[in-house]
C-alpha cells in the first residue's frame, strides 16, 4: 500500500496541474492567446533557463552517463525506423507514415518527462535527465524532420529542408543544454546573483509547461485514424520504453539512471509534433490525435513504470 502510494505521488501531481489547465481554459480563466504565448515564454525562455541552470551548476562527471545516453539514442533510432518501415508496409498515406512515425518515437521530454523525473528522483534526477535531454533533443529533430519529409520527396514543391536544419541547430533547448554542459564540464563558477536570479525565474517553467499541455487539451483533436493514432500511442508510452530498459540494462545501466532512461523513453508524444506535422505536410489531425492519446494513456504506463522499477529498488 505504501509502495501504490508513492507512485500515486509522484504521477497524480503531475496529471493534476495538467487537469488545472484544462480545466482553467474551460471556465475561460486562460484562452488560446495566453497559451500561445505561455508556449512560447516556456519553450524559448523559461525551459532553456532551466537547462542551464541545473546542468551548469552540476557536477558533469558525476552526472553524466555515457551508456544511458547511448542505448536511449539507439532505442529511438530502432523505434523510428520500425514504426516509419511499418508505416510505408501498411500503405499508410504520404501524409500520414511520417506523422504515424514521429508519434511513435517523439516524446514530450521537456514538459512530461522532465516533471515526471523530478517527481520520481529530485533534483538530482531533474540534472541527468537534463543532461539526457540535451543529447537526444538534436537526434529527435533530425528523425522527426526526414519522416515527414521523405514522403513528399518526389513532390515538385521542395519544401526548405536547410530551413529546418537551422531549426536543429538553433533549437534553444538545445544551445541551452550544451552550453550548461559546457559551463559544467569546464567546473565555471557561477555568481550566487546569477545562481539566485536562476532559482527563482526556472521555478515558474514546469508549471507553466504542464498548464499549457492541459489548456491545449481538447477532445475536439480526436479526429484523426483512431486506430493508427492509438497503435502509436501504444508503441511510445509502452514499446519504447520497454526496449529502452532492456538496451539499457544489456548496457550495464542500472539504479536511477535507469529509471530516468525508462521513464524519459516513456513521455508521450510532444505538442510539437502536431506543430511540426500542420507545417510539413503532414496529416495534422492524426498528429494531434496522437499527442492526446498517448497523454492520456501515458498516465497509466508512467504508474505501471514506476511500480515495476519501484519494486526492483529503482
Amino acid at each position: 500500500m505504501h509502495l501504490f502510494a508513492d507512485i500515486i505521488n509522484i504521477v497524480l501531481p503531475v496529471f493534476s496541474v495538467i487537469a488545472l489547465g484544462w480545466l482553467l481554459r474551460r471556465i475561460g480563466l486562460i484562452d488560446s492567446a495566453f497559451l500561445k504565448q505561455t508556449n512560447r515564454l516556456v519553450y524559448y525562455v523559461c525551459l532553456p533557463l532551466l537547462l542551464f541552470y541545473k546542468i551548469g551548476s552540476a557536477d558533469f562527471f558525476a552526472n553524466f552517463n555515457g551508456r544511458l545516453i547511448f542505448g536511449s539514442i539507439i532505442a529511438i533510432t530502432i523505434t523510428f525506423i520500425a514504426s516509419y518501415v511499418y508505416s510505408v508496409f501498411r500503405d499508410y498515406p504520404n501524409n500520414a507514415r511520417g506523422v504515424f512515425a514521429q508519434g511513435a518515437f517523439r516524446g514530450n521530454l521537456a514538459y512530461m518527462g522532465l516533471a515526471i523525473t523530478l517527481n520520481a528522483y529530485g533534483e538530482t534526477g531533474l540534472t541527468k535527465a537534463g543532461i539526457l535531454m540535451g543529447f537526444l533533443v538534436p537526434f529527435l529533430n533530425l528523425y522527426a524532420i526526414f519522416a515527414l519529409l521523405w514522403p513528399h520527396r518526389g513532390d515538385g514543391e521542395q519544401r526548405g529542408a536547410s530551413f529546418w536544419l537551422r531549426q536543429i541547430i538553433l533549437n534553444p533547448l538545445i544551445i541551452a543544454s550544451f552550453l550548461g554542459i559546457i559551463w559544467s564540464f569546464l567546473d565555471l563558477p557561477t555568481p550566487l546573483v546569477f545562481e539566485r536570479s536562476l532559482k527563482i525565474a526556472t521555478g515558474m517553467t514546469l508549471p507553466l509547461a504542464l498548464l499549457a499541455i492541459g489548456g491545449g487539451f481538447s477532445v475536439e483533436r480526436l479526429r484523426g485514424d483512431l486506430v493508427k493514432a492509438a497503435l502509436a500511442s501504444g508503441i511510445k508510452t509502452i514499446w519504447l520504453p520497454i526496449l529502452a530498459a532492456v538496451l539499457l540494462i544489456s548496457m550495464g545501466v542500472e539504479g536511477m539512471d535507469l529509471g530516468i532512461g525508462v521513464l524519459i523513453a516513456g513521455t508521450p508524444a510532444a505538442t510539437a509534433n502536431y506543430i511540426m506535422a500542420d507545417q510539413l505536410k503532414g496529416d495534422a489531425e492524426l498528429a494531434g490525435t496522437i499527442v492526446m492519446l498517448s497523454t492520456l494513456l501515458s498516465a497509466v504506463t508512467y504508474t505501471v513504470a514506476l511500480l515495476i522499477l519501484r519494486t526492483q529498488g529503482i
